[in-house]
């Protein structure tokens, strides 16, 4: 029976994420098992107009060229793939597995070299994106899998994916341009920060932002979205932070990580479990040691951690801190084809100084901020 969740879900992705346009080209790229998402995107698409096309992936093919391809096999990036991201208009990434813990067991090294080749398609995508030549979005269509992995039935996490998305709401497109007010007027505020201290359980991180631009996540290129952030300066960060949730990375997972700044690159890290994946990812480059990344988490929807970054990374009262790649056009310097998001809950006993005041406790800013102008678009 159809559900037409998927339905409100695809056509905010087309109309507020991508704005979708007559006559655009549009990529769809997914796993077969998102097809409940996959049928509605195209269907919509054909709608309002574009040509749509879908790139279905396969279960086992990449774990395929993991475990048996050359150096030079996994090196290798499709010239025809990446002359594809030049011809496009718009594109989705479906972000659903029906095993999200099938690189478990793969060789770190191996998996990191396949990754580093995948990038190349991906910053190329961002570069498309930062000149206003490509809107994309990634988004995630629920299945049992990832259900696990949030410790849920299908149908309760199927209730808080498109809770999160606010696809049930009156008007879906509506609440995400309210949101698009309240996170730019917040970026807003930040951008006139010098320093952010960050404290809290054996946490106690400074990083400098002045001269960086803050930019809000409103739900133009991911869907669910709800975050501001920014690129530190990068030889500013210092202290020590615990990230009390894993990360996962890859389809692989790294628990308890604490990590220790000095000058801006991690000088010590320590996990419960996962240190040697952990250090692969570290010795990925010159640039994986660096920090890309300092993020507020405000969508409070999103109450619980699921193992899947898209949500995880927009817990109402979290940071994350990315280490690796930086945002060029925020003011980021730091390059790497690592970006791990690294997430530090702060809604118990956390606290941010801005300037040395206290601006943020137990999860929420202090202060409630009033829209005052346009925000600006999220293109991180």
């Amino acid at each position: 029976m159809n559900d037409p969740r998927f339905d409100r879900l695809a056509e905010l992705v087309l109309d507020h994420s991508l704005e979708l346009r007559p006559g655009q080209l549009l990529r769809i790229d997914a796993d077969a098992v998102a097809a409940p998402l996959i049928l509605p995107l195209h269907r919509e698409a054909i709608k309002r107009g574009a040509h749509a096309y879908a790139a279905i992936d396969l279960v086992g093919l990449k774990e395929l060229l993991v475990a048996q391809g050359s150096d030079e096999q996994l090196d290798f990036v499709s010239p025809i793939e990446l002359r594809e991201v030049d011809a496009i208009d718009a594109a989705i990434t479906i972000w659903s597995e029906s095993n999200t813990r099938s690189f478990s067991r793969a060789d770190p090294a191996r998996r990191q070299r396949q990754l580093t080749a995948d990038r190349q398609y991906s910053l190329r995508r961002r570069d498309r994106i930062a000149r206003g030549d490509l809107r994309w979005c990634g988004t995630l269509s629920p299945t049992n899998a990832h259900a696990q992995d949030a410790d849920m039935s299908l149908a309760d996490y199927e209730d808080f994916v498109f809770r999160a998305c606010h696809v049930l709401d009156d008007d879906p497109v509506g609440h995400w341009r309210s949101v698009a007010e309240q996170l730019g007027a917040r970026a807003g505020e930040l951008g006139g920060v010098r320093e952010l201290r960050i404290v809290g359980e054996d946490t106690d991180l400074i990083a400098v932002v002045e001269g960086r631009t803050w930019r809000s996540a409103h739900g133009r290129q991911n869907m669910p979205d709800g975050e501001v952030y920014t690129s530190p300066v990068e030889t500013s960060v210092n202290g020590t932070i615990r990230f009390g949730f894993p990360a996962v990375f890859g389809g692989r997972e790294v628990d308890d990580v604490r990590l220790r700044f000095e000058e801006g690159r991690v000088v010590s890290a320590e996990a419960a479990g996962g240190q040697p994946y952990l250090d692969a990812l570290l010795d990925m480059d010159e640039g994986a040691r660096g920090v890309g990344e300092l993020a507020f988490g405000l969508n409070y929807e999103i109450d619980r951690f699921t193992r899947n970054i898209l949500f995880d990374e927009k817990i109402g009262g979290t940071i994350h801190v990315a280490l690796g790649m930086g945002f060029a056009d925020l003011g980021g310097l730091n390059r790497s084809t690592l970006h791990l998001d690294l997430i530090c809950d702060l809604r118990r006993e956390g606290e941010v100084y801005a300037d040395g005041e206290l601006v943020w406790r137990a999860g929420r800013f202090l202060s409630e901020i009033q829209p005052t102008s346009r925000p600006v678009e999220h293109v991180g």
